[in-house]
């Protein structure tokens, strides 16, 4: 029952909390406010919330009686839009061998699962009492309202750290999870590998198709970017036609790997769309490996670099591209002349 502790290679696994720059300080500070409120209006001595993805739960809003609590897998309700009620845990099975039993206090537990905008859980407002207590309908509507100020807060995180038009994390959100990893991989001595990406003739893409079928395009290439790299990956758009990928712990010849496949993944997107147009991108590259003498003070340096990679590779594009137009040109001109003689 009881949960190991985050270890850093669960740090890369994080994914629901991802998506809306959540970590575990920045969400304590975020429900303190609220999990205060709850405590005086349900006179019990811990409230918190308890945040979950896939693989783990954590409890950023950290109980103050209950430190084991801090540690457990605690039950949730059987779907998103029910409360989860123990009056008296000591009669309840799901509580018989449960770590939170270690504590005597534990008599009561209430919890109202935290819904993000597409319905999925993220978490549960908990309340817990050191003896049983009834939990009335008005308590349970009171302990609900409470809980939609909780995915309120969640929203406005979303608003602030989160793309709306491709639903990848904003240049705010992207820095702040970079910053994170990179911190992370430097005191582990581990490379981080960062892309910095354009979509080329974006501009005529709009101008032709509109800015309907633009907005399209961002979204497919954010699609992409997304089925391409790992869940560990930090992927954002930081405006217009720009994005860019963190790879955490990833040298640069796994990072020439994982463009390759990006690569082949356009392709083959190219191949089957029938948008009247095909995604080409220019791409920066630069890496940060303290052990290898390429420490990186910050994700800011590491971006400022690899946009300028990026436009070198954007001239190289636009050369070549005038250097196909001018051979075509040559051998379209003779045959005009022939014709006209």
């Amino acid at each position: 029952m009881k949960m190991p502790e985050m270890s850093p290679r669960d740090f890369y696994q994080v994914n629901a909390l991802h998506a809306f720059g959540l970590f575990a300080s920045s969400a304590e500070m975020r429900f303190e406010r609220l999990t205060r409120l709850a405590k005086r209006l349900f006179n019990v001595p811990v409230a918190f919330v308890s945040l979950v993805d896939a693989h783990r739960q954590w409890l950023p809003s950290k109980p103050d009686h209950a430190a084991a609590a801090r540690h457990a897998v605690l039950p949730r309700a059987a779907t998103t839009d029910e409360l989860l009620v123990v009056p008296d845990t000591v009669l309840d099975e799901r509580f018989q061998d449960h770590p939170l039993m270690g504590d005597a206090s534990v008599r009561f537990y209430a919890g109202c699962p935290i819904c993000v905008g597409n319905g999925d859980q993220l978490g549960t407002l908990c309340l817990i009492d050191n003896q049983p207590r009834a939990f009335s309908d008005d308590d349970q509507a009171l302990l609900r309202d409470l809980a939609k100020m909780a995915e309120q807060e969640l929203f406005a995180m979303e608003l602030a750290t989160v793309d709306e038009l491709t639903r990848v994390p904003n240049r705010r959100g992207f820095e702040a999870m970079a910053e994170q990893a990179l911190s992370l991989c430097k005191r582990l001595d581990k490379p981080v590998s960062l892309f910095y990406f354009d979509l080329d003739l974006f501009k005529q893409i709009n101008d032709r198709f509109g800015h309907a079928e633009g907005d399209r395009a961002l979204q497919d290439f954010s699609a992409i970017l997304t089925r391409s790299f790992r869940q560990s990956d930090i992927i954002g758009r930081l405006g217009g036609d720009e994005f860019a990928v963190l790879l955490p712990n990833t040298s640069q010849q796994q990072a020439d790997v994982a463009l390759r496949f990006l690569d082949k993944t356009i392709r083959q997107h190219n191949r089957g769309s029938k948008r009247g147009y095909k995604l080409h991108y220019s791409v920066g590259y630069v890496g940060s490996n303290a052990s290898a003498g390429q420490p990186a003070q910050s994700v800011g340096e590491l971006m400022q670099r690899a946009d300028a990679c990026m436009y070198e590779n954007k001239k190289q594009h636009a050369r070549h591209s005038a250097g196909v137009f001018a051979m075509l040109l040559a051998l379209l001109l003779p045959a005009q002349r022939k014709y006209r003689l």
